[in-house]
């Protein structure tokens, strides 16, 4: 019994991994940090009378949709200020945890997918690797499969 010949494996140059190690943390880190950025103004703008307003409008059209007559049921929302305010202020920090654990996780993922497909399709390292070994010398094997095609060959 021939044992196979070891084939090194191949593995994403130092390049490749920098590369990917700063996509990734910049996709883990560039929206929350743009959303940490953003939220002040957001919130300031949210907390402008004129928004308000048109919260209270939207939910005095709802209550007017109510009834059965028209084509949808409609509800009428429930808080008092609009929904983009709460999250801002109350759960801002929720989402942030949920991108960097459900996002980092996939983007890792993805990322050693991706290298790991980027290391399979550099080619073999050498001509001799290309083909699969048998185990022992090449040469013998070679020439037992030539002899046995010229049996098969002259049995027919």
């Amino acid at each position: 019994m021939g044992g196979m010949d070891h084939v090194p494996a191949r593995r994403a140059s130092p390049a490749a991994l920098a590369a990917a190690a700063v996509v990734w943390l910049a996709i883990i880190f560039g929206p929350p940090a743009y959303l940490l950025r953003c939220r002040t103004e957001w919130l300031a703008s949210l907390e402008q009378p004129e928004a308000q307003a048109q919260w209270d409008e939207f939910r005095e059209a709802m209550r007017g949709q109510t009834g059965r007559d028209g084509p949808v049921q409609r509800k009428v929302p429930k808080s008092a200020e609009p929904p983009l305010r709460v999250w801002l202020r109350d759960y801002a920090w929720l989402a942030i945890a949920a991108w960097v654990v459900l996002g980092g996780t996939l983007g890792l993922f993805t990322g050693l997918f991706a290298l790991g497909a980027t290391a399979a399709d550099s080619g073999p390292a050498s001509a001799t690797e290309d083909q699969p070994c048998r185990g022992g010398d090449h040469e013998k094997q070679n020439d037992s499969d030539a002899k046995d095609a010229e049996k098969r060959r002259h049995a027919n």
